[in-house]
């Protein structure tokens, strides 16, 4: 990275807004928030107090409940849809994770400490469970799933997401 930085003069590089030496894969309650590119505002309305979602909110509230059947380590809390973008509460729970996969053959070994697959071992992406990979793969499957819709909408994401650590009740 060093290199990187000499090569391009820190013009390319976008700097992290993550909190620094916080494991984004440990246990903990994370606030998000994940806006609709150029903050348009195709997830529905607000009318008389109360969210009208359109078929794109819709999709976005479906796939929402979904991660916890992909990402076994994860409960989520509260979550809402707004016009233009949601937020939602992802905990992240690592003793609830017992079963891995093994990520060239996609199926379970049974193996509640194996955190390492194929030739990558430790730095296999595909085992990640941190928040970054879990709102990765949501943004991806809802953008895939609203794109494939009858009416060919170009649906997007704006890069990146927002987060809060929520270090206790208050």
């Amino acid at each position: 990275m060093q290199m990187d930085n000499q090569l391009f003069k820190d013009r390319y590089r976008i700097k992290s807004i993550r909190l620094p030496d916080w494991d984004y894969g440990s246990d903990g309650a994370y606030f998000i928030t994940i806006c609709v590119k150029n903050m348009e505002c195709v997830l529905g309305e607000i009318k008389n107090g109360e969210m009208q979602f359109s078929s794109i909110g819709k999709m976005v509230q479906k796939y929402w409940y979904e991660i916890p059947q992909h990402f076994e380590n994860i409960q989520l809390d509260e979550f809402v849809v707004m016009p233009n973008h949601i937020h939602g509460i992802v905990v992240i729970c690592n003793e609830r994770y017992v079963y891995c996969r093994d990520a060239i053959n996609r199926v379970s070994t049974g193996n509640d400490k194996c955190n390492v697959g194929g030739i990558t071992k430790h730095h296999n992406p595909m085992l990640s469970k941190s928040l970054s990979t879990i709102v990765r793969w949501y943004k991806g499957r809802c953008k895939f799933e609203i794109n494939q819709m009858q009416n060919k909408i170009f649906f997007q994401w704006q890069s990146r997401f927002h987060e809060r650590i929520i270090r206790n009740n208050k």
